[in-house]
């Protein structure tokens, strides 16, 4: 029973997401309301959720895949570029619209979000946990500009989804390769804000 539950993808998603409902619950019983409080510690899931997806993928590309597809044996490319690329793209794109959505959100219910992308400057730059959390947001922000306005519409010429010719393709490859690489550049930095921040600022 338990191996044909795992070798099902979305049965094993959907048994996860139980799960996690449960444990909620349970959360929910012992905080006792669903007030402002609660709805952080689920909007913060749900942005962990997202932004694990969205920088694991990226990882993905610029960990595995771009440095492994020169040695692919030129028959084999297409596997990964019409099959493996395009499954993994859909998921990066809007697990990057759903991380940066739900920061937002999250930075708003916790009353921060326009000191927060002023980087400080609207309390006299006095708060120095609205300063370095700004910093993260901004380069998430960044990060999610790049994935749409960027690395999504040159993937789809790189990968024939727009038809273009070679050397069209080959200078989106190249683009949508460089700004993957800057977001791989920028996501520790943002890491190390939200991360930090939360544990050190509360």
């Amino acid at each position: 029973m338990i191996a044909g539950l795992l070798s099902n993808f979305r049965n094993t998603i959907i048994l996860s997401v139980v799960l996690a409902l449960v444990m909620i619950f349970v959360y929910f019983q012992h905080h006792g309301a669903l007030d402002v409080t609660f709805w952080q510690a689920l909007l913060r899931w749900a942005h962990t959720f997202s932004g694990i997806l969205w920088i694991g993928l990226l990882y993905y590309f610029n960990f595995v895949q771009i440095r492994v597809m020169p040695d692919i044996p030129a028959e084999l490319k297409p596997a990964v570029s019409k099959h493996i690329a395009p499954e993994a793209l859909f998921w990066f794109r809007w697990a990057a619209l759903a991380t940066w959505v739900l920061g937002v959100i999250l930075a708003w219910n916790r009353g921060f979000l326009v000191e927060a992308f002023t980087l400080g400057a609207t309390e006299n730059f006095a708060v120095p946990s609205h300063i370095m959390i700004g910093i993260g947001m901004w380069l998430a922000t960044i990060m999610f500009i790049n994935v749409w306005g960027v690395i999504w519409p040159n993937q789809k010429i790189a990968l024939g989804m727009k038809e273009a010719d070679a050397d069209a393709k080959a200078k989106a490859a190249k683009t949508a390769m460089q700004f993957s690489r800057i977001n791989t550049l920028l996501s520790l930095p943002m890491l190390t804000a939200m991360t930090m921040n939360q544990t050190l600022f509360g």
